[in-house]
């Protein structure tokens, strides 16, 4: 069963840091794209960060530049988003996203970052 599963989400203090992971299952994780993507409520669903298949170039959206970093491992299938200087409006549910270069697309179910004092 081809899977993925964020963890790491909670709450933290505004100027705090989180560490979300994704573990994939049931696929070739190596073989993908991995993106982080984040919805808060009311808006639309945004990318976050990109990491390409080995790991050798990540792209970030400019609000998150110099805040969070995308890195992964792919001899643990697992994909990670270390988030420093949390703001109010980082507060999101933040899923993590495969694709291939087939179009194989898979999503995982989400992780809740609340950002509050």
């Amino acid at each position: 069963q081809r899977q993925l599963v964020e963890s790491g989400g909670g709450l933290v203090q505004p100027g705090g840091s989180l560490r979300l992971s994704c573990a994939a299952s049931g696929f070739t994780f190596a073989m993908y794209t991995m993106r982080w993507y984040r919805q808060a409520p009311g808006k639309e669903r945004e990318v976050v960060a990109v990491i390409t298949e080995v790991g050798d170039s990540t792209n970030y959206a400019d609000s998150m530049k110099g805040r969070f970093t995308i890195s992964r491992d792919n001899a643990k299938n697992t994909v990670y988003l270390q988030m420093n200087s949390l703001k109010h409006e980082d507060t999101a549910v933040y899923y993590c996203n495969a694709l291939s270069r087939a179009g194989l697309d898979y999503w995982g179910k989400g992780t809740m970052v609340t950002v509050s004092s």
